[in-house]
């Protein structure tokens, strides 16, 4: 790389990777020993997947975020394929449906219920058969609902909409042929339009995947490809791979000149390969090296240097494989801009790593935590097949912000409309109890909506429970600490409604003293 100044203004510079504790890892997972150069692992912001070893077919499991710790033997597993699963991915769309990929050369869609799986899932939602040989790789769309992306080794890449009726889908809406080889990533440009793939001919490809024909191809014999990455709105492309000298190096090219890269950068002499994640609200580059424990992380920019080296995270246990959580699942009270689930084999262990940003101050950090994309599509499958390009809907990371939408949403059904109109002053009363209790102003709402609403509201999150417990938000305790903990927590909360309720005895016995006072003026009237 060439020279530049040592010092350089930054707000990432001193960010810091931080395992997580034991307790708070996941135990005894038997993670699959498959020699492919996938992630075998997804995460969104309710549960991670992570590809297990089965026999007799390939299955994954399905493990609730917060249900850390020792991972029961016998927990079930969603196996229905014929073959080794070699790829799971999350809908970016809906956070309980998962696609997965495998050697039986078939792409099931999943749905995962709510509840937690008491049994072995082995029906799938969709079936999609098209390849002809095992299916390596799957990619959702970034921003077009129930578009899914499937690399074989067949050489072909489908294109499958997932907006029908039909169980089984037997054709994709495009097929692309251009690969001479067997596809070794596939990634996506911010609104969809592109696609980037690298193939184990060690060329990287730009294809329009609507017209599958390809835009650019890079022939440059110096860098020996094996993954690639868009790199946001910077129309630059990130490559890691190797050189004529089998080092292990990354490599940066403008999407719209393949021939040379802007840039090279060697390693080191290790084997495994370079798997980079880009982040595009920091304009930071991860590379996770496949048998090492290490993290580097980089910082992007349009102007040269264009890649500016930060630190790394030094581990002695050798990750199998990465997860990698979506930012609306990150915990912004303590300035975590990026987490990675790491596998690692030989412990049977998944720990997850923090990149943290160090700030004394515990609001949030606006500066660190831009708007970013959100979980809703901001097209239909139909229209983006038609031609259309949209970028994604943005979110604010802000504890309880709204969607940034660029246009208005259809309107909802009133569910209002039947209720009586209540009195000015018993509403007065009402919000003034409200104000006192901290209730939210949403609360009046609430209490108008039906019955029905109420009560399928309360069947949904009854659903969501275990054995008393919320195991997305309250997990049941696993040490003495956490115990203790949550006794002094129910303490607190008994004490509070105890002082509560004496308020309320007050303010009911001055009423009833307000009654006697106004039945008496009548009477003398």
């Amino acid at each position: 790389m060439s020279w530049h100044p040592q010092y350089r203004s930054s707000k990432f510079r001193h960010v810091f990777g931080k395992p997580a504790s034991k307790e708070n890892c996941y135990d005894s997972v038997p993670i699959t020993r498959s020699v492919h150069d996938n992630h075998f692992c997804a995460v969104n912001p309710h549960f991670i997947a992570v590809v297990t070893e089965c026999a007799g077919g390939g299955a994954f499991l399905v493990i609730p975020l917060h249900q850390t710790g020792k991972l029961d033997p016998h927990y079930p597993k969603v196996c229905g394929h014929r073959g080794n699963v070699l790829d799971v991915k999350w809908n970016p769309f809906d956070d309980f449906e998962i696609a997965s990929c495998s050697e039986d050369a078939t792409i099931k869609i999943w749905s995962i219920p709510k509840q937690l799986l008491t049994r072995n899932l082995t029906a799938c939602r969709k079936e999609l058969v098209g390849h002809a040989r095992r299916v390596g790789l799957v990619e959702w769309h970034p921003t077009a609902a129930n578009i899914l992306f499937s690399a074989g080794y067949d050489y072909k890449v489908m294109i499958w909409n997932l907006d029908t009726k039909e169980s089984v889908i037997t054709s994709p809406m495009r097929t692309i042929s251009c690969h001479q080889d067997v596809i070794l990533s596939m990634s996506f440009n911010t609104n969809g339009s592109l696609l980037a793939t690298t193939c184990k001919d060690r060329k990287i490809r730009v294809i329009d995947p609507r017209a599958g024909t390809v835009l650019q191809e890079a022939n440059y014999k110096g860098h020996r490809a094996s993954k690639v990455l868009f790199l946001g709105n910077l129309k630059k492309l990130m490559s890691t791979g190797t050189s004529r000298w089998n080092n292990r190096q990354v490599a940066l090219w403008d999407q719209d000149d393949l021939s040379v890269p802007l840039l090279e950068e060697d390693l080191d002499g290790s084997s495994g390969v370079l798997f980079p994640f880009y982040d595009a609200d920091t304009s930071m580059l991860y590379v996770v090296g496949k048998g090492d424990g290490n993290i580097r992380y980089y910082e992007v920019s349009a102007d040269k240097p264009h890649l500016s080296y930060l630190t790394e995270y030094r581990s002695y246990n050798p990750q199998k494989g990465i997860g990698v959580m979506p930012k609306r699942g990150l915990d912004v009270s303590s300035c975590e801009i990026f987490r990675f689930y790491k596998l690692i084999t030989t412990k049977s262990l998944i720990e997850p790593i923090s990149m943290i940003v160090p700030r004394r101050s515990e609001s949030y950090q606006e500066d660190i935590y831009p708007p970013t994309a959100g979980a809703q599509p901001s097209l239909t499958a139909q229209e983006w097949l038609s031609g259309m390009n949209q970028d994604p809907i943005l979110v604010s990371l802000r504890p309880g912000s709204e969607l940034l939408r660029p246009h208005p949403l259809p309107a909802e059904r009133p569910v209002f409309h039947s209720m009586a109109p209540a009195s000015p002053r018993l509403l007065n009363q009402t919000e003034k109890l409200a104000a006192e209790d901290g209730w939210r102003s949403s609360s009046l709402l609430e209490e108008k909506t039906p019955r029905w609403a109420a009560e399928h509201r309360l069947e949904e999150k009854k659903s969501w429970l275990t054995n008393g417990f919320d195991v997305f938000e309250c997990p049941p305790p696993k040490t003495e600490n956490e115990l203790l903990q949550m006794f002094y927590r129910q303490q607190e909360e008994i004490r509070r409604l105890r002082e509560l309720l004496t308020q309320r005895e007050v303010q009911a016995k001055q009423l009833e003293l307000e009654i006697k006072n106004l039945r008496m003026g009548s009477e003398q009237l």
